[in-house]
């Protein structure tokens, strides 16, 4: 346990006088970040009752409060509570041509219309309650197992102990599992420590930069918005930051004039969020480890480079109509209530996701990629321009879409926590793709439903099948496999999803510039060559002279399979021990799966042969994993 918790509980038991109060909950999540708002709706809604304890009044963390909203990656991927957040912003603004204003990201919008968002979900989640203003002070163990956390009630003083069967750490830099003294890791690692090919020579306590964001707004071409010079101000911090402004020749040569940087975050009804990384208001700064108090000092710069960029915008650029948005946030100075966090520390988890998971899942010797719950797209992307100590080269590193698998949320040796947001369970480089909005709500999802059933089975996280967890997420509509080509609309959407986790048809990996893919290719034919090495692990396939796979072959390794696995029969309604009544079962469903007319010598489909097997043998069900997604039995 970090010192500083120590001093700061000390201090607080000092100045106030107030009883201690005490609540109860079956699930505790400390902090509404974006995994902590999406792990409090998914939880309550599972039927637990929760509860949401947030040091500030606004939900979604660095969607909301820290104004980053813009969202990077999964336009193509509409996953879950992420698909939902998104659906309620086109209601909100118009449809999707309406959220699309700016030239990165496809969805923009204004930070209170999606804080607003978040809390009229909470208004509609039976057993979800809300405390704000809760600053988290410690944790509460009781024999080694995590049972609640302490927090200052900041209107009151009163200090309040949340007692819980399941605690979720969602806050922006892992304060919970530091203050319960689990392992974790800060900083990048070498190559050499990690097996990671990315030419970091050593391990080092470095972190991304931050940024405290702003939103502008435009009051008019007639409005002088200029704010007080502030001190310290040389334009010459901000040369390069756009083809306007550019005399320093030793400076990378920007590609931008100043309307495009602007329109990079313009969002809807003429306002821009400024959270620009190319000599503009990223700043390093590392306060991880400090206590609140000296978090809240250092972050002062960073509200200060802020404010000289703002500066430099409107004055240097001329943009004197642009000013602070009077009618975003409710702090005096209008910035945001918080900074934006790329990197937090990382838990030592029940599995470290690293870059070769995600370059070579299906053949990397951990399959990883069976455990997945919630899926990226977005390069690996490290901001570290105002470092010059900092490696250069991880910014836009090219990989293909990913999942991330659930043992990055699950603490080694600690019962009674689960882990989200920035804070799960990989390795710095990846972090730069992980740390990102959309797959951020998507970890908070994945992270409620665990802790859900955890409650509703009354054990420990560890000890949770894997695939109950991902089960409960296809319901909710969640990806746990990054398949592009395959949509959630589609008719075989979970067919291609569960068969996709086994392995047995395996995808495509494709780096696709700021939105990566993985390729099902549900329409192609099944490649039997391939077919014999990936569903050898599951049943053997004779070599053969033929490419494609027929339907009469499709049903023997169905019936291989029924004979190896031994489903259940009784919960069954498919023959599984006789060919041609299998055939013809098959045959009477085959226009209602809508593929066409039935052709008893017709080769298959990559999404027919999903669906046969999902029907039919279940394997997904079937076959359990372990968190390295190994099997988890011997037949």
């Amino acid at each position: 346990m970090k010192k500083h918790f120590y001093h700061l509980v000390c201090l607080l038991f000092v100045v106030t006088t107030q009883a201690q109060t005490n609540l109860k909950t079956d699930v505790l999540v400390v902090g509404a970040s974006a995994s902590g708002i999406a792990a409090g709706l998914q939880s309550a809604r599972m039927g637990v009752n929760t509860i949401i304890a947030e040091p500030t009044t606004w939900l979604g963390g660095m969607i909301t409060a820290a104004g980053v909203c813009a969202f990077d990656g999964n336009h193509n991927l509409p996953s879950g509570l992420f698909g939902e957040f998104r659906n309620a912003l086109y209601k909100v603004y118009g449809g999707p041509s309406k959220v699309a204003t700016g030239w990165v990201s496809n969805t923009q919008f204004e930070p209170h219309v999606g804080d607003s968002i978040f809390k009229s979900m909470v208004l509609q989640t039976k057993g979800l309650s809300i405390k704000y203003q809760f600053q988290f002070l410690k944790v509460i163990k009781q024999n080694g197992v995590i049972t609640g956390a302490t927090f200052l009630h900041k209107p009151s003083k009163k200090i309040i102990t949340i007692y819980a069967k399941q605690v979720i750490d969602a806050t922006e830099l892992g304060d919970v599992m530091a203050s319960a003294g689990i392992p974790y890791s800060l900083g990048m690692e070498a190559s050499a420590e990690t097996g990671e090919d990315v030419h970091v020579s050593e391990t080092n306590d470095i972190v991304q930069d931050i940024t405290y964001v702003a939103i502008l707004k435009d009051y008019g071409m007639g409005k002088d918005c200029t704010i007080a010079k502030p001190a310290n101000y040389d334009p010459a911090e901000f040369d390069g930051a756009c083809t306007d402004y550019y005399f320093n020749k030793t400076r990378p040569k920007p590609n931008v004039d100043a309307q495009k940087m602007l329109n990079y975050g313009k969002l809807p009804n003429q306002k821009y969020m400024i959270n620009w990384p190319g000599n503009g208001n990223d700043i390093y700064l590392n306060v991880v480890e400090l206590s609140e108090v000296e978090r809240e000092k250092e972050l002062i710069k960073a509200k200060e480079q802020t404010l000289r960029f703002i500066y430099f915008i409107q004055h240097q650029l001329g943009f004197k109509h642009l000013g602070l948005a009077d009618d975003e946030y409710p702090t005096k100075d209008r910035l945001p209530l918080i900074p934006y966090h790329r990197e937090s520390r990382r838990v030592k988890g029940l599995v470290r996701f690293d870059v070769r998971h995600i370059a070579k899942p299906f053949t990397a010797p951990t399959p990883l990629y069976r455990t997945g719950i919630a899926v990226g797209d977005y390069p690996i992307d490290h901001h570290h321009k105002k470092n010059p100590k900092a490696p250069q080269h991880l910014d836009f590193y090219p990989v293909p879409s990913f999942n991330l698998p659930l043992g990055s949320l699950i603490p080694q040796n600690t019962k009674g926590l689960i882990i989200a947001e920035k804070s799960i369970s990989v390795s710095n480089v990846v972090n730069g793709t992980t740390r990102l909005q959309a797959i951020a709500l998507l970890i908070g999802q994945a992270a409620g439903t665990l802790a859900a059933i955890t409650v509703q089975q009354n054990l420990p996280a560890q000890k949770i099948s894997v695939r109950k967890v991902q089960t409960a997420l296809l319901d909710s509509r969640a990806y746990i496999m990054p398949y592009f080509d395959v949509p959630i609309d589609h008719p075989h959407f979970v067919a291609a999803q569960k068969i996709g986790a086994t392995g047995i048809l395996r995808g495509q990996g494709v780096p696709y510039n700021w939105a990566n893919r993985t390729l099902f290719h549900p329409d192609s034919l099944v490649n039997r060559t391939e077919l014999v090495n990936d569903i050898a692990e599951y049943c053997e396939i004779q070599k053969n002279q033929e490419s494609n796979l027929y339907l009469p072959e499709a049903v023997d390794i169905i019936l291989e399979l029924a004979k190896k696995y031994k489903p259940n029969k009784k919960e069954s309604t498919w023959n599984l021990s006789n060919k041609d009544v299998l055939t013809a079962q098959i045959k009477e469903k085959w226009e209602q799966w809508k593929f066409g007319n039935f052709k008893i010598d017709q080769p298959l489909t990559r999404i027919q042969f999903a669906q046969l097997l999902n029907v039919t043998i279940q394997p997904f069900d079937l076959i359990q994993v372990d968190h390295n997604g190994k099997f988890k039995s011997t037949y």
